[in-house]
């Protein structure tokens, strides 16, 4: 298993509407072969000192593949190209970390 962080880097003021899209593109995703957890995130509004956050121009993608194998496919997935083509207004860029577990 591994898990990515996409941290989604956007347009500002654009949250919402890129967030309209994503959520259409969810259950797509999540039907893949090898997906184990994919969601949208944004900043929890806690009392906790040590916090940090992401902003109001920032979208963080949390999610878990059986394998790179899966997230390679995830990548080039017919839906995954169609969710470029209508997100590209509102990025300006994206930061991915690709994580092993530390069991």
């Amino acid at each position: 298993m591994i898990h990515v962080i996409a941290t989604i880097e956007l347009v500002p003021g654009t949250r919402e509407p890129y967030l309209a899209v994503f959520r259409k593109l969810i259950a797509d995703v999540r039907a893949e072969k090898g997906c184990l957890e994919y969601g949208p995130a944004i900043d929890s509004h806690t009392d906790l000192s040590n916090q940090a956050k992401v902003g109001p121009d920032k979208v963080v993608v949390v999610e878990k593949w059986e394998d790179v194998a899966a997230l390679k496919a995830h990548s080039v997935a017919p839906h995954m190209q169609a969710y470029r083509v209508n997100i590209k207004d509102y990025v300006l860029g994206v930061h991915l970390l690709v994580l092993d577990p530390a069991e």
